[in-house]
Formats: C-alpha cells, structure tokens, sequence
C-alpha cells in the first residue's frame, strides 16, 4: 500500500503539478481534471497512512518481515506504474503522459520504469522467500 501511495505522489506531484504534462482525467473541462488531480491526491493519502498503520501494527506485534516487505513495496511501486501506463492511459485512455508529442516513447519509458520496480520486488520477493521460516526455526530453537 505504501509503495502504490508512494508512487501515486510522484505521478501526481511531479507529473500533475510541476510538469503539468496531464490530469487524471483529461477528457474533460480544466476544471474537472483538476477535481479528478484532488481525488487522487485524497485517495493516495489515505492509502498511505492506512498503509503505515499496518506497518506499524506488524512492528508493535514483532512480525515485521523487513526483505518482505521492501519487496512489496517494489511491487506497489511498479504495479502502479505498469497500470497507470497501460489501463489509464491505453485501455481506458483517461490521460496520455504527455500531450502534444509522440506518445510512443514516453508510454514505453513509463511501462518499462514500472517493469523495472516490479522486477526488482519480484527478486526482493524471491530472496526473502524464507523469511518467515527463519523466525519460526528461530522460536523452535529457543
């Protein structure tokens, strides 16, 4: 949750404010793109802080898989990206990343970002695999 909250702030604040390249929905009036920016904005806020209070919760209990949980926010990460890229921009074609230019490179650069960060949880992910076992050997053998 983090991870796709995290990376929802940076589509939004970079992309959105400082860029100012598109809205999360550009098929309408200015002011409609600028509601639909605000919505955004509220839901990854409240994603984010429901997401620390999980992570909180998992430390307070002691159950914290720290490698798990780097490789799930990889993953949000990149999977926010990855379905910005192809089903708000491709399939459902809320916004493009930038208007006013081929939009070729700038779709490919942003699925493969995403792609990356999704690798990169997916090898977090694989090497933590064990994580939890650790523990439980480890309270076996105390």
């Amino acid at each position: 949750m983090i991870g796709i909250a995290l990376m929802a702030a940076v589509d939004e604040i970079v992309f959105h404010q400082i860029l100012a390249w598109h809205h999360f929905y550009d098929r309408s009036t200015t002011d409609v793109a600028l509601m639909s920016d605000g919505l955004l904005h509220a839901a990854e806020v409240v994603i984010l802080i429901a997401g620390f209070f999980l992570f909180a919760d998992l430390r307070r209990r002691g159950t914290l898989a720290r490698r798990s949980g780097w490789a799930g926010f990889f993953l949000g990460l990149g999977g926010f990206q990855v379905w910005d890229g192809l089903v708000h921009h491709k399939l459902l074609g809320l916004h493009q990343v930038r208007y006013g230019v081929d939009p070729l490179p700038y779709d490919i650069a942003w699925v493969a970002g995403g792609t990356l960060l999704i690798i990169t949880g997916l090898v977090l992910a694989w090497r933590s695999r064990h994580e939890g076992a650790e523990r439980v050997d480890d309270a076996a053998t105390s």
